[in-house]
């Protein structure tokens, strides 16, 4: 009986260490997290509409090209 009290101890202790150590994020950190994802979101849209303008000069100059072959 007396190992079973040692062993149950022991695994108290173990379970309040690790539930201790839990970092947690002050709101402070939560906003500046969320702000860095905001400007990380609004610098892959513009890097899509970039891209998406791009094409569409490609387009726009192949069908001149296409329309100038035709005459």
């Amino acid at each position: 009986m007396k190992k079973f009290s040692y062993l149950f101890i022991a695994l108290f202790n173990i379970s309040l260490i690790i539930t201790s150590c839990r970092e947690e994020k002050s709101p402070d950190e939560k906003v500046e997290e969320a702000m860095e994802n905001v400007g990380e979101d609004l610098e892959n849209a513009s890097d899509d509409v970039k891209d998406a303008a791009e094409d569409l000069q490609d387009e726009i100059e192949e069908a001149k090209e296409e329309s100038g072959d035709d005459n």
